[in-house]
Formats: structure tokens, sequence, C-alpha cells
């Protein structure tokens, strides 16, 4: 079986929103999926835009400043409309080459880079519609995609059933949080909630609100250890000219954001000895602080060392006060995250609040005991969610083998 000729098996789809019939407005992800649009459509006429029906492709024929990926997407959703400059197509008969097979194929490492080497402009550059059609690639039976696709989908499915998990795990520890430290509902000595069960409350003027007995105020500042507190470094100390290849790893904004670890960007050992204040350790918190402001990610013992960039910024407990995970809970709460981004600002680029706010956020502080119980739960179930993402990790490397299989479909290996 030879490579076939892609235009040979596709046909373009030209249809406009006429009449504005459609209303959700999509854009596309480089990491290959529909996304919301970024578009503010407030007075703009979206019976220029184009619909991408189910079954349908679309993609960004732009690939500057696209992260050497492009962006393109099968529509597996309702109905959706896209930018007028997107280019969306679709199998002419599924019988011959299936959608979801073809999908596979766009998201191999190959295809983004053979995308990136056919694009063509000066000051931007594009991959048309006329060159998507000059992709070659094997068509082997109907059977035989259907069946690539299936192991495909096995494999994905579960991913998605780990992260589903992973989500619930977190709601639950977010709601064990707010019954015992919002609501205070923590079990008393006789193991019934402390509250309802008539547990003595007293008015804290500093939190404006009542407290149970035993527990002071304090502030986020003082839950930190000594420089506990480290905002990256300045754009001067940590250049793009400093990144290679390999080395020291640099946590960026996606780390904090996506809770991944897949990093870009290394430093050498030269350069990391010099920004080593800026490194992370086990249980210290990574906040995004530019852009998408407050998300958070725990380092665990299992991550590796590296420093962060500019937009980030690491918080680091007083151990004889209380662990990482349990500050974290509390800055993932509603009040607390709410708290944290209190006083951000700026023009171009809203930053978060700055250290003296942060630092200044009042806490309500529990006993030792019960901050000791509280955490061995969290630890529980955040070796569970641990559990999955490890797992998760091992099926995203089988995924990209799978991409990896499929010139094998004619034999000997080949690249688009």
């Amino acid at each position: 079986m030879n490579y076939k000729r892609l235009g040979d098996y596709i046909e373009p789809c030209n249809e406009k929103n006429i009449g504005n019939k459609i209303k959700l407005l999509q854009g596309i992800s480089n990491r290959k999926y529909f996304q919301k649009a970024k578009t503010n459509t407030i007075g703009v006429d979206l019976s220029k835009y184009r619909i991408v029906r189910t079954g349908q492709f679309a993609f960004n024929r732009a690939t500057t400043r696209n992260g050497d990926r492009i962006s393109i997407a099968l529509r597996f959703k309702d109905d959706c409309i896209v930018s007028p400059s997107y280019r969306i197509f679709k199998s002419r008969d599924e019988n011959i080459l299936n959608s979801e097979y073809l999908m596979m194929w766009f998201k191999r490492p190959e295809f983004d880079r053979y995308a990136r080497f056919r694009s063509h402009g000066s000051a931007h550059e594009f991959f048309d519609y006329d060159e998507m059609c000059d992709v070659t690639l094997p068509i082997p039976s109907i059977e035989k995609q259907q069946k690539i696709v299936d192991e495909y989908n096995t494999v994905t499915n579960r991913i998605q059933l780990n992260e589903k998990i992973n989500t619930n795990l977190e709601a639950t520890a977010q709601a064990l949080y707010k019954h015992w430290f919002v609501d205070f509902e923590f079990p008393n000595e006789d193991g019934k909630p402390y509250k309802s069960s008539g547990g003595k409350m007293v008015y804290n003027e500093k939190l404006d609100k009542e407290i149970p007995v035993g527990w002071t105020c304090t502030t986020l500042g003082k839950l930190l250890s000594k420089k506990g507190y480290i905002r990256g470094p300045f754009g001067s100390a940590l250049k793009k000219s400093d990144m290679q290849l390999s080395g020291i790893p640099v946590y960026e904004q996606q780390h904090a954001i996506y809770n991944r670890r897949n990093f870009r960007y290394f430093i050498s050992n030269e350069k990391y000895e010099k920004l080593k204040r800026f490194s992370v350790k086990p249980d210290d918190l990574v906040i995004s602080c530019s852009g998408t402001l407050g998300r958070i990610t725990l380092i665990n013992k299992e991550d590796e060392i590296g420093v962060i960039n500019q937009a980030l910024l690491i918080l680091r407990t007083d151990k004889e006060i209380m662990e990482g995970i349990y500050l974290k809970c509390f800055l993932d709460s509603k009040k607390g995250n709410m708290m944290l981004l209190d006083g951000s600002g700026g023009s171009a680029q809203v930053n978060i609040a700055k250290r003296e706010i942060i630092q200044s956020i009042p806490y309500a502080l529990a006993n030792d005991t019960l901050i000791e119980q509280f955490t061995n739960t969290l630890k529980s179930i955040q070796f569970r969610i641990d559990k999955n993402v490890e797992q998760s990790k091992k099926l995203k490397e089988l995924q990209s083998l799978l991409l990896a299989k499929m010139t094998q479909v004619v034999g000997k290996a080949r690249l688009v």
C-alpha cells in the first residue's frame, strides 16, 4: 500500500452562517481541540463566520507564533461557527477514510513539523487548504483504520476517566475543607459536627466572624517559612538566550495552570547555581502570577527540581505550623482564591497582587491536632490522585506510540 494524497479523499466546506442561525463561536487550540473563542463578538456580524458541522474538520491556517503546532480539530459536538479565516473540510467518504483515523494523523508531531515546513508568507506564515491537500498518508482498509482508532480511543478514554476521578477527588477535598474550616463542622471529641453540636464559638474582630474557641487569627505571611515567599526572577536574570534543550528544567505558567510536568526549557548547571534561590522543593506551592492568575500546583517528591520563571510565585510553608498541601486547600477554595487574587492589577497584562497584600491575607488557624488530622486525609486523597496521574502519564506515552505506529500500516516507516 502506498501513501495517498489527502486532497483526493477530502472536500472543502464553505458554509457561511447566513441568518446568524448558529451562535456558538469556537476557536481551536494548538493541542487539537475546539475551545471557547477569545473574540469579542459584540457588534460583530456573525453571518460572515464559517459553520463547522459535526464530523467536519476546521483549522487555523496561520502558523506563526503557534507553538510550532497547527491548530486543527475534528468537530464531535454540536455545530458551531469559527473565524472566516479558518478552513473547513470533511472526508468525502467515511467508508474509505475514517475521520477519526485522519485526526490521529494530524495529532502526530511529524505532521506539525511538516505543516510548519510547508507554511509560507513573509511577516505571517500560513498553511492553507492547498497545502493540506498535498499531505500524504497511509490509508489502509477501513477495517484496519477502525481497529487503529479503537485502540487509540481505549487509551484516550482511560486517560479521561482518570482525569474525571481526580476532579472528583479534588472536589471531595474541597468539600471536606469547607465542612471543617468554613462551616466549622469538624468532628468534636465525640465524633459529632462541632458547631451544630453546640461547640463554643467566639467573635474575632480581625476576621469579623465567629470562630471556634481555641482557634487564633493569623496572616498568610506568618504561615510561611523564612524566605518562604519567592517571586520568579526578573527578566534580566533569566533570558531566552539562557534556555537550552536539556539540563535543569524551568517551570512555566502552564505547569501551574494545567498541573503538568512536560518541560520545554532548561538551563545549564552553571546558570542554576546563580538562580538556586528560585528552585522548587517538595511541598512548595507554585502559583501563576501573570495573565491567568491564582492557579496552583503542588510540588511533590517525584517532581524534578528546577527553577521558576518570571510569571510564577513559590509559597513555602513553615512545617511546624502546616504543610503546603493544607495551605493549597485553602488557596484553592472559593474564598481563599478570591483573597489571593484581591488587589491584582495591571494595564497591558494583569498581575497578581504585591507581596505585602498576599502576606497580609487573614487566616483562622485551627489547633495542631485538627490540622494534622485533616492533612493526613489530604495526603490519602493526593496519593490516589498521584497514582492516576502516573498511570495517565504512561497511557499518554502509549498514545504517542500508537500515533508513531501509524506509518507502519504500509510496512517501512516514513514521515509525512
